[in-house]
């Protein structure tokens, strides 16, 4: 899910790539007919792309992954654990936030229902989500004894692997891979634990 932005000329890159290294991508341009979605409107988005994807052949249908960037970010954080057919995701540069005027975190009560792996993937010069919240939502992670790895890149702002672009930097290459072989080692695992 991209950010904010919109679907950039950085993700169709992005989805290209990843295609290029075996996976079957959809990218959503979820933002079609409004900016910000309500959460309902993108539940079902969510749910039925899941549902194409499992109509193809070529897509293992316990296989199947969610990445967000930005607000693309907060979905993988707020939909992983409430749609149970994603087997892993991962939540760039993110915000463990509702993103109202409380500014709440994700509740408690979705936080407890993530059932599936997560990489979180943030630099620490991200003014627009600091990282502070990253380590806040992270603690909360463990302390519900979630599954989650998190990656955090030493000088990286915000949006450091798609910034209008795919970025090449050493940040961004590196994160890239630990994406890719973040879902090659939770996929397989979904699938393992699946026969």
């Amino acid at each position: 899910m991209h950010s904010i932005n919109g679907l950039e000329e950085g993700y169709l890159t992005l989805s290209d790539q990843l295609a290029a290294e075996g996976f079957v991508v959809l990218t959503l341009g979820w933002q079609e007919y409004e900016r910000e979605p309500p959460l309902d409107v993108l539940d079902q988005l969510l749910r039925d792309s899941v549902a194409y994807l499992r109509s193809r052949d070529d897509v293992a249908s316990e296989q199947i992954g969610l990445t967000g960037f930005c607000i693309g970010g907060f979905h993988t954080m707020y939909f992983l654990p409430t749609i149970d057919d994603f087997a892993s995701g991962v939540a760039w540069y993110g915000f463990p936030t509702r993103g109202d005027e409380g500014n709440r975190p994700i509740d408690d009560a979705i936080l407890s229902q993530l059932d599936t792996p997560m990489l979180i993937i943030h630099g620490t010069a991200d003014q627009a989500s600091p990282i502070s919240g990253i380590y806040d939502y992270a603690n909360a992670l463990d302390q519900a004894d979630k599954f989650f790895e998190l990656n955090v890149y030493q000088g990286e702002p915000h949006s450091f692997l798609v910034d209008g672009t795919l970025q090449n930097t050493f940040a961004a290459d590196d994160a890239y891979a630990q994406m890719v072989s973040f879902f090659e080692r939770t996929l397989n695992m979904a699938s393992t634990e699946g026969q």
